[in-house]
């Protein structure tokens, strides 16, 4: 663990689009569930409307936008079918993005405690993180299953923080503004939720372009360019300027 005056005390991972290039095969799961109800969509609709959501939520404002209600019961087995096509899809075509393994290695190499707080369901993190093989680089891993409301919504990263310092693992700094913990994420969505959480923010133009990104702190545009003293100068740079 970083020493008390160590600039970057701890990172935590979106998962979709960040560590796994995950997106396609979240929207061909979903295509498969959606088609036999008559409401595909194109692949650059799910990236403008649907790609910051949980699955629940994106299933929500799929019906909403297309004026069909959504009874409780087709929901619930839609969650459900969409879950076993993105299992099957995975097994076949999973990749994670260029640098994820070097900079993930590295951070834990530094003794940097990561977290993941992503909006997909925790198996599929799970079972993505096993054929990955970093599976034990993440002790906190805060999912679709453990808050009730997704990104935009700040609660996923204020969990990962409050897990984060259970575990000795971040300071007892302000609440909202965690000293020296700084997040990866890829869409303006998910910024937007780790800034109202207090959070310091890269974003990496996975699925949006750079100039799409202008409420992170700090913006690359793959995620291969970042490394632990990168990281880490950017947390100083702050620092210095505050």
């Amino acid at each position: 663990m970083p020493s008390r005056l160590h600039p970057l005390q701890a990172v935590i991972f979106d998962f979709d689009g960040v560590v796994v290039d995950s997106e396609p095969l979240h929207y061909k799961a979903f295509m498969e569930t959606l088609a036999p109800l008559g409401l595909r969509h194109d692949y650059d609709t799910y990236v403008e409307r649907y790609i910051g959501f949980d699955d629940r939520d994106a299933f929500r404002a799929i019906f909403e936008d297309a004026g069909r209600p959504l009874p409780p019961d087709l929901f619930e087995r839609l969650i459900h079918e969409k879950h076993k096509a993105f299992k099957r899809i995975v097994s076949r075509e999973l990749r994670p993005f260029p640098g994820v393994h070097r900079l993930v290695q590295e951070l834990v190499r530094e003794g940097v405690p990561l977290a993941i707080a992503s909006g997909a369901a925790r198996e599929e993190i799970l079972l993505m993180l096993e054929v990955l093989g970093l599976r034990k680089a993440f002790p906190v891993i805060v999912t679709a299953d453990d808050v009730a409301r997704s990104k935009p919504d700040p609660e996923s990263y204020i969990l990962a923080v409050r897990l984060l310092r259970d575990r000795g693992d971040l300071p007892n700094s302000a609440p909202g503004r965690p000293t020296g913990c700084l997040v990866i994420e890829d869409t303006p969505t998910g910024i937007q939720a780790a800034k109202a959480a207090g959070l310091f923010v890269v974003g990496v133009a996975h699925s949006f372009p750079v100039e799409a990104l202008g409420q992170a702190d700090r913006a690359v545009p793959v995620l291969s360019d970042l490394s632990v003293d990168r990281l880490r100068s950017f947390i100083q740079d702050a620092d210095q300027r505050a």
